[in-house]
């Protein structure tokens, strides 16, 4: 389930992203951990995904979070910051499957962003690093279509005009989405 609004303003930093930053790292400072304001909890790794939850300021977080299988830029080889895909699911929000992407650079403004799973490619909005699908109403075929499909190809730009295609394989996604929806529900 999604939010009915047709298309989504500018999101709103939210607590699942800073906290997936926080899990992604291999060993969580206690200063980040508590800017976040939880530390996460892994409660399972399927495949690729790991499954995480945590209370930032009180409020249950629950998210699928993976790295890419493969990066690509365009020039090769350009540096960069880690890039992240995850779903989160925020009760208190009725949030449920959002889909980000940590790109692991901040995106050319009206640089079109796009992900491509099981033959359909999503227009993404793009804020700093962080990528979400434009069109809301959407997200939950995406979704669906990710639980199907064996990988996801993110393309994006970044301010300083290199072109990026990172791909995530979705091995074990349908089950870290399905132990969340066991453990974050509303």
């Amino acid at each position: 389930m999604i939010s009915l609004a047709p298309a989504r303003a500018a999101p709103k930093k939210d607590a699942a992203k800073d906290t997936a930053k926080d899990a992604a790292k291999p060993a969580p400072s206690p200063a980040a951990a508590a800017a976040g304001g939880a530390e996460p909890t892994l409660i399972g790794q399927f495949g690729t995904w790991g499954a995480y939850t945590a209370s930032p300021n009180g409020k249950k977080v629950c998210f699928a979070l993976a790295k890419p299988s493969s990066s690509k830029t365009n020039p090769p080889n350009r540096p960069r910051d880690p890039a992240y895909a995850f779903i989160s699911t925020r009760p208190a929000e009725k949030v449920v499957n959002e889909v980000s992407v940590m790109i692991g650079y901040t995106v050319k403004p009206g640089s079109e962003s796009t992900l491509q799973v099981g033959g359909g490619t999503y227009a993404m909005y793009t804020q700093g690093d962080g990528l979400w699908i434009k069109n809301a109403a959407e997200e939950e075929r995406m979704v669906e279509a990710m639980r199907k499909s064996a990988e996801v190809t993110v393309k994006a730009v970044s301010a300083k005009g290199t072109e990026t295609i990172d791909t995530f394989a979705l091995k074990g996604l349908a089950q870290a989405l399905d132990r969340l929806g066991q453990d974050c529900r509303r």
